[in-house]
């Protein structure tokens, strides 16, 4: 089988994220992964906390604590959110890793040798109230593009342009919000970006008819407006310091590298992290350098893409170096909370902590993969998420599941019933059922996660309507076999369901899928033919009734969420 590198977005230190950060990384490509692993390919999924930069400076200045410290406490209550949501990371790392930092230098020496790095002396808003460079991310202003007024220095969250300092209307420093300031000269380190265009833009005609529109669109768009050489150091504490064998004077007065220079690389220093736990079993190189059979996928949302499709593999090209380039890039659009933006900054929206508390975290898997901002935006409210756990988790399965078990167990016995042999409307059922999961597959296989939550929300479907079909609570009266084979149909769809639906909901499909007592239980997938006999929970297979599923939600339920995270139709 195939080997598949899967990397989502690095989340950054900075504070706990919202649903819609995670709608549009590290859920899917969990769920991607997981379905990957499911049908025997060897996957590798790999994130870290993204740690550099004035952020987390500033936050760690607040909490009056060393800016590593803060990153490292932080990076922990995010890897317990993470677990909690169940995401199965291979590895999930830190950029300020050792690992990290050396190849992060070392690819930048490849990048001078080669003539894509060079040294200038450039003028630099400086802040007389702070004292200090302003890194571009923390000057505020108004886009000369759109006229957002809170776009950063690097870029406008709003239209994704990607901005130097300078272009900003109204700047102010963010530290202070002082207006106080002047250009002064200070050198830095670019990445000779139009040096390189030809060839991104040839690598880019060479990749993006395999991604997703919205990924190949905001490429080409970066590419038609032209690339422009970018400056990769920062006047900052903290960072990936630059290298003093190779640029003394620069190191010397104390220059990290650029953020976005460094987080990208951390996809291969998070790696070799993952490697060293193990080395004589782990090779990174194998997954990076000349790895021709490693097909790489990654995720991440909108604003994310012009760093990864034009500036991370500009980086790479560079250096001259083999290293493994994306061959999919899965973007996704906004997932907004009663149509404003989540925000971190604001709080606006729910946020990942306090989906937890709320609610287990299969109901916020299901709800955010079924609804996934794949082709435009979506909008979160409360009142669409209670309906659709109310009648995709808790009715069309959690409702099945616990009827079935629980009426099979009174009528009799804790042991799948015999009953009769299959007939025709088993026969129906069967080749039903290896229709709708060949079309989930389908829709796994092209990473199109809204068709493949309807393909598998129809599998579940499919077996309620067996059931009032066959109405084993009436066949009973007067055909105990016949409802015994109706009961036992719908156990073999129960498990089924538990295999087929583990990348939405692991949890739940774990519940199911153990409330049978199967010895030799190891099939990680289910074949169209197994799908069509639907005997892989024979007659006289202990079983459990497992807990409630899915607890419906109720109105009080729904005032109670709204009145404590806000939110209106209006």
């Amino acid at each position: 089988m195939a080997r598949h590198l899967i990397t989502s977005a690095l989340p950054y230190i900075n504070g706990i994220k919202h649903l819609g950060n995670m709608v549009g990384s590290m859920l899917p490509a969990d769920v991607y992964s997981r379905y990957l692993r499911q049908r025997g390919h060897d996957v590798l999924y790999i994130c870290a906390t993204d740690e550099h930069g004035t952020p987390a400076e500033l936050a760690a200045k607040e909490q009056g604590i060393p800016v590593d410290e803060f990153c490292a406490q932080a990076h922990d209550a995010q890897k317990a959110i993470y677990d909690g949501f169940n995401l199965a990371f291979d590895y999930f790392g830190r950029s300020s890793s050792p690992q990290n930092r050396e190849i992060t230098q070392e690819i930048a020496r490849e990048l001078k040798a080669n003539g894509f790095i060079e040294e200038r002396a450039i003028r630099q808003v400086y802040s007389i109230t702070d004292g200090r460079f302003l890194p571009d991310r923390y000057i505020i202003g108004t886009c000369p593009h759109c006229g957002y007024d809170k776009a950063r220095g690097d870029q406008c969250e709003n239209c994704t342009r990607v901005l130097d300092p300078t272009d900003l209307i109204d700047a102010r420093s963010a530290i202070s919000g002082s207006s106080d300031l002047e250009i002064r000269e200070t050198k830095h380190l670019f990445l000779l970006q139009s040096a390189l265009a030809g060839e991104v833009e040839q690598w880019v005609d060479q990749q993006a008819d395999k991604w997703p529109v919205l990924a190949s669109s905001i490429a080409r768009k970066w590419l038609t407006e032209g690339l422009h050489d970018r400056a990769i150091t920062r006047d900052l504490d903290w960072g990936v310091p630059v290298p003093a064998d190779t640029w003394p004077d620069l190191a010397a007065e104390g220059k990290v590298f650029y953020v976005w220079f460094d987080a990208p690389i951390e996809y291969i220093g998070a790696t070799k992290e993952w490697a060293d736990q193990d080395p004589e079993n782990r090779d990174w190189r194998s997954w990076w350098w000349e790895a021709d059979d490693v097909h790489y996928t990654q995720f991440m949302g909108k604003d994310n893409v012009p760093f990864h499709s034009v500036m991370f593999p500009a980086t790479l090209l560079g250096t001259r170096a083999p290293w493994k380039k994306v061959d999919v890039i899965k973007a996704f659009n906004w997932l907004n909370y009663y149509g404003g933006k989540f925000s971190t900054s604001q709080r606006r929206g729910v946020f990942t902590h306090d989906a937890l508390e709320i609610l287990p975290a299969d109901y916020w898997r299901y709800f955010m993969m079924a609804n996934a901002p794949e082709s435009d935006d979506a909008s979160f409210t409360w009142e669409h998420f209670t309906a659709t756990v109310n009648k995709d988790l808790a009715d069309t399965l959690g409702n099945f599941v616990n009827r079935v078990l629980s009426f099979s167990r009174k009528r009799f016995g804790d042991e799948v019933p015999a009953g009769a042999a299959p007939g025709e409307a088993e026969a129906k059922l069967g080749e039903e059922i290896a229709r709708l999961l060949a079309e989930y597959e389908e829709h796994m296989e092209a990473i199109q996660f809204r068709k493949a939550a309807a393909a598998l929300r129809a599998l579940w479907s499919a077996g309620n309507s067996y059931l009032e079909e066959k109405a084993p609570w009436l066949e009973i009266k007067t055909d105990k076999e016949a409802a015994a084979l109706t009961l036992r149909t719908a156990m073999n769809l129960i498990h089924l369901y538990a295999v087929v639906s583990e990348p939405f909901i692991p949890a739940s499909a774990k519940a199911m899928r153990s409330a049978f007592d199967l010895k030799d239980d190891t099939a990680t997938w289910v074949s169209h033919e197994q799908a069509r006999t639907l005997d892989a929970v024979p007659a006289g297979t202990p079983f459990t009734v497992p807990p409630v599923l899915f607890a419906k939600l109720t109105d009080e339920d729904l005032e109670r969420y709204k009145e404590r995270f806000g939110g209106s139709e209006e």
